[in-house]
């Protein structure tokens, strides 16, 4: 009967994480779908926690009460920037997990091996199915075990240096030891030498080495990659920490871990294939840390940034009958978004059409505009994909950028060193007149320098994005 109402309970959840996820890939259908996710995880917490084997009440009580006061906390206080930080710390913890319940494994098993027969029959939950496990058996949790530790370990460390680099904590500048991916090689050639060894010695030692390798690999990995594809490391990440879930489903026997870090890792790796392609990389390179540094000299830009005040830049939407705007990370920082969805409101009161262009990889975390943009209830239907709009810019009258740097960069295609060459890019400096707005002269996080803000048709509207929006809309009635 335990084993049947849990098996139920976890199908229904597998359904509805699978709903969950599907509901996601909509703005309008990804409330219901976060409810989907919720309901489904509430009802698996609750199944195995009344299931065979379940034991230690009071400690799984007080450890998921602790765990969601902490979580409710986060939640409330991180601001909408922090969010990539966020997800990567919730990475880090997941990956942690895996290792500890492999080690956790490993040291039960350990304990079930050296017990009579007597004993091991009046063992339960985990125990006893080890206890009834033979030798080839024993040796496929092992690997299991082993694999979980390795790739939460790369997980973990990794996804605590890509919190690092998108707090700014860490330089956002793709690094390496001398020796580059030969160390990450011998790293990796290293840790099948500590499984193989663990399989014939079943010692902590091997697993442990395996480890310290596994944390070395994830911490290098990640700081040879560079800012400009830091969402694509957010989304890789969350793919890792689905394998390891789905390795720590195979040690434990449970196969809601299973089906659910299946489907966490292979949503991850697809979208962060998706968002390869967009931004014209090599999958495995970016995974392996081989972008994110320059090829070779930067070309020299020529000219001078030219600023315009807010009074100009209203002249020019008045006469204009076609707006593309476009947001970036600085918005986010600036919290903006109610001033540009207040902006866009009034444009289309006026009759112009307004229209938001959306990079695949704008801000530091992927659909990161789409949220904001939502949050302030900027209609659904005027946000576009780059694909969708980028052929539009040479019929658009003014084009607005909103702290964005390396989406619109001419120098992924003018420039065949710079980091993000080959990066298909925004097009906005094909606009008739292109407003960036923007605090300073710097280059921005990836530490890129950009000619669209020296070309002709190009003004820079300076100062914080909010502050700078509010004098602007004083003077669009």
């Amino acid at each position: 009967m335990e084993f049947g109402f849990t098996t139920a309970a976890y199908v229904v959840a597998a359904v509805l994480f699978i709903l969950s996820l599907g509901g996601l890939s909509g703005q309008e259908s990804a409330k219901r779908a976060v409810w989907y996710g919720i309901v489904g995880m509430g009802l698996a917490v609750f199944a195995t926690l009344i299931g065979p084997g379940a034991g230690l009440w009071w400690l799984s009580i007080i450890l998921i009460v602790a765990g969601g006061l902490i979580g409710f906390q986060l939640a409330s206080k991180v601001e909408m920037t922090q969010m990539p930080e966020l997800v990567a710390g919730m990475h880090a913890l997941v990956g942690l997990a895996a290792v500890f319940v492999g080690f956790n494994a490993h040291f039960e098993l350990g304990r079930v091996l050296l017990m009579d027969d007597a004993a091991k029959k009046t063992l339960e939950g985990f125990a006893a199915l080890l206890a009834k496990k033979d030798g080839v058996e024993i040796n496929i949790l092992r690997v299991e075990a082993a694999l979980g530790i390795w790739i939460g370990a790369v997980t973990f460390t990794g996804s605590v240096i890509a919190y690092g680099k998108l707090s700014g904590k860490v330089t956002s500048a793709a690094t390496k030891l001398p020796g580059g991916h030969i160390l990450n090689a011998s790293a990796a050639a290293l840790s099948f030498l500590c499984l193989i060894w663990y399989l014939n010695s079943g010692g902590f030692f091997p697993l442990l080495l395996l480890t310290i390798a596994a944390l070395f690999i994830g911490y290098h990995l990640i700081m040879g990659i560079g800012g400009a594809d830091m969402p694509v490391v957010v989304s890789m990440l969350n793919s890792y920490s689905g394998w390891a879930a789905a390795a720590i489903g195979f040690s434990l026997g449970n196969d809601l871990l299973i089906v659910v870090g299946a489907l966490v890792g292979s949503s991850g790796a697809i979208l962060s294939y998706i968002m390869c392609k967009a931004m014209n990389r090599s999958f495995v390179s970016v995974i392996l840390g081989g972008f994110g540094g320059a090829a070779g000299p930067a070309m020299e830009v020529e000219g001078e940034q030219i600023a315009i005040d807010a009074e100009g830049v209203a002249t020019a939407l008045d006469e204009a009958d076609s707006v593309i705007i476009i947001p970036g990370y600085g918005m986010a920082v600036a919290q903006a978004q109610q001033n540009v969805a207040e902006l866009t409101r009034r444009l289309r009161a006026k009759g112009k059409n307004v229209r938001f262009a959306i990079h695949p990889v704008a801000g530091r975390l992927p659909g990161h505009m789409n949220v904001l943009l939502a949050e302030a209830k900027v209609p659904y239907d005027i946000v576009m994909e780059m694909d969708e709009i980028n052929d539009d810019f040479p019929e658009t009258d003014v084009a607005i950028v909103i702290g964005s740097n390396d989406i619109v960069n001419p120098a992924a295609q003018e420039d065949p060193n710079s980091p993000i060459a080959g990066m298909p890019v925004l097009e906005c400096w094909k606009a008739k007149q292109v407003f960036v707005s923007k605090r300073g002269q710097g280059t921005g996080y990836s530490g890129i320098e950009n000619p669209l803000f020296y070309k002709e048709n190009t003004r820079m509207f300076y100062g914080d994005a909010k502050a700078s929006l509010d004098t602007l809309l004083t003077m669009i009635n």
